[in-house]
């Protein structure tokens, strides 16, 4: 049976060239990168040359590049490093962020400081009337995801920064979804912070970095030996560290290329789906080329995607992370989106290796299930 990939925002397969790069330090390499010995600076090397490769991809400074385990430890490390430098401060995000940025936050709230949300319209995008709303003046963070991991929607960040600065507080993007599928220019954003996931790029998981300017001073999250800047301490995972590096470096050498032809799936998948009766969530406003988060009017999104899956196509309901609640999408509930229709919501992720054979044969089957169900349901009615 055909097996079609078709989740790769919950995770992609580690590229053989990034395998390559790590083997050696998961095979040989036995110094720790604190050693003053040959072994030690040896692994400080690979660190320091992969913490370059990760700022060039982005357009920042090595030094502003903090090594983590992962996008979820970047966005505590940011949000617990910035509130506990400003106690009882307001913590602001929108209310559609990844539950790695909310539920601290909102753990927070439980000690003593306050927290603001940014409403999104019907179409996912913060207005400018959402910023005014926000009238707290003791602010020590504001958080606001680039690209959104259900709708794929891309946030004017420079609304942010402005906003930000204006309250003398660290701006914040969940980069996460939006590095390899856009352009991130650190440089550009003019923001304070950024995270980034390995995973999410072809690249081992359980890695990640906090991008971090000089300008912003927060608090560590783990205390220990004082490694990435006192920020975050503990041995380093050179093997993922070094995978990491390689594959910032094989993502900006293709990223127009693979902007381009997952656009072409996502124009010809889209077309094919309306005429099936989808509605297509934040059709109409900047989104990311390989991403559509849809759902048909009367069908569970839950039963379509098992039937699917049988059929050999994995797709999702939303975010991996959270997948555990079977709740309807935080995100479409906050853009107002009906909470029946946002059961059915689903979403299909396009990666490096999808054909426009994939999308055709997948309309072709969804046609058949979804003909099944509506039989099942007139039965069942």
């Amino acid at each position: 049976m055909q097996k079609v990939y078709f989740d790769h925002n919950a995770t992609t397969a580690i590229d053989k060239k990034v395998l390559s790069v790590m083997m050696p330090y998961l095979e040989t390499q036995q110094g720790n990168p604190t050693s003053q010995h040959s072994f030690g600076r040896h692994a400080r090397t690979a660190i320091e040359e992969a913490r370059e490769q990760v700022a060039l991809a982005i357009h920042a400074h090595p030094s502003e590049v903090i090594f983590t385990s992962g996008g979820t430890e970047a966005n505590n490390m940011i949000v617990h490093g910035a509130a506990i430098k400003n106690p009882q401060s307001t913590l602001v995000r929108s209310n559609i962020e990844h539950p790695c940025v909310a539920r601290p936050m909102e753990a927070l709230t439980h000690q003593g400081w306050h927290q603001d949300l940014l409403k999104v319209n019907h179409d996912g995008v913060i207005p400018d009337e959402a910023y005014k709303s926000i009238t707290a003046d003791n602010i020590s963070l504001v958080s606001v995801m680039l690209a959104n991991n259900e709708t794929g929607v891309i946030q004017e960040v420079s609304r942010l920064s402005d906003f930000a600065k204006g309250k003398k507080a660290i701006s914040h993007t969940d980069a996460v979804q939006a590095f390899g599928k856009m352009e991130v220019r650190f440089d550009e954003l003019e923001i304070d912070a950024m995270t980034l996931s390995s995973h999410k790029i072809y690249g081992p998981q359980g890695v990640g970095a906090l991008i971090l300017n000089k300008r912003s001073d927060i608090e560590p999250l783990i205390y220990g030996g004082g490694q990435e800047k006192n920020l975050r301490s503990g041995t380093e995972n050179i093997a993922a560290i070094v995978g990491f590096g390689k594959a910032c470096e094989l993502i900006s050498e293709s990223l127009k290329e693979s902007s381009m032809r997952s656009r072409e799936l996502q124009t010809t998948l889209e077309f094919h789906l309306k005429t099936l009766g989808a509605e297509i969530f934040s059709e109409k406003v900047k989104r990311l080329s390989n991403t559509t988060f849809f759902a048909f009017k009367d069908i569970e999104g839950s039963t379509l995607l098992t039937a699917l899956d049988k059929k050999g196509f994995a797709i999702a309901s939303g975010s991996a992370c959270s997948s555990v609640n079977k709740e309807p999408s935080h995100v479409l509930l906050a853009m107002g989106i009906d909470e029946d229709l946002a059961r059915g919501a689903l979403r299909i992720s396009f990666g490096n290796q999808n054909t426009i054979n994939d999308v055709t044969s997948f309309i072709e089957t969804l046609k058949k299930e979804l003909q099944t169900l509506k039989q099942l349901t007139a039965i069942a009615a």
